[in-house]
């Protein structure tokens, strides 16, 4: 039988944190496994895990790269969702993330949009229509596949076993979602399902320097990734992937953990 983990980094997000954990408890089909990463957090972040019955793995050190590894880490499940603390996943969100990455395959990743809640009606629009559109659109071009959403996305626990050594998780200001994004590799493949959505806070976009923070991040994760493998290796890699007859293994794919 599948076995399904979440995890969640959350650093000082308790009552955000509470609903996801509650809309999590409403699943059609309930998660085998809730892992919160708890980032640091000096509020209720501890008692709201409690009360909710999940498992709380503390990290001191800050960075939303750091805490996602840990989580997958730590995960027993065969198959990994993730979402975010200020995540609201609809009842059928497992089950439908579960029965996605079954049909695909352990090395295709599933990822979805968010429905920001929050906010103002401009606050909102601007993140649907310009930062995930435009992330997914943009972001996807540039990759050759789309962009994994952190706050909606899941594989299987062997091609996280593959990615984990390659992330850099050791780093602060590094978006986890873009990095790990940039690093799938020629023989894996992420699936982008406009069905499936969770609620998102708009807080973000609440004002120019969350927003610019961001930008920044993004900046920098492209700029560490690209000194670590180069666009053109990627894109030359990835090519001579899709050149493979259908169904043959790359010849420098690693043996699946």
């Amino acid at each position: 039988m599948t076995t399904f983990s979440v995890v969640i980094p959350s650093r000082n997000d308790a009552p955000m944190l509470a609903a996801c954990l509650a809309a999590l408890q409403r699943q059609t089909r309930m998660p085998d496994e809730v892992v919160v990463v708890d980032n640091g957090s000096t509020d209720d972040t501890a008692a709201v895990c409690e009360a909710a019955g999940v498992r709380r793995l503390f990290l001191s050190v800050p960075g939303i790269a750091g805490a996602t590894a840990a989580g997958f880490d730590a995960a027993s499940g065969d198959l990994l969702g993730r979402l975010d603390a200020d995540s609201v996943p609809p009842p059928d969100w497992v089950e439908r993330l579960e029965r996605i990455l079954s049909v695909q395959g352990p090395m295709t990743a599933v990822t979805g949009p968010g429905d920001f809640y929050g906010g103002n009606r401009l606050t909102r629009w601007i993140g649907q229509n310009i930062y995930i559109a435009g992330y997914i659109r943009v972001v996807g071009a540039f990759l050759g596949h789309p962009p994994l959403f952190g706050s909606n996305f899941g594989m299987s626990a062997s091609m996280w076993a593959q990615l984990r050594p390659l992330v850099h998780r050791d780093l602060h200001e590094v978006h986890d979602d873009l990095d790990l994004s940039y690093q799938i590799r020629p023989w894996m493949s992420v699936l982008y399902d406009p069905a499936l959505r969770v609620g998102v806070s708009a807080r973000p976009f609440d004002s120019w320097s969350g927003l610019k923070r961001r930008l920044v991040m993004a900046w920098q994760t492209f700029d560490l990734d690209f000194r670590s493998e180069s666009p053109r290796a990627r894109r030359r890699a990835r090519r001579r992937a899709r050149l493979q007859t259908r169904g043959t293994v790359p010849p420098d794919q690693p043996a699946e953990a």
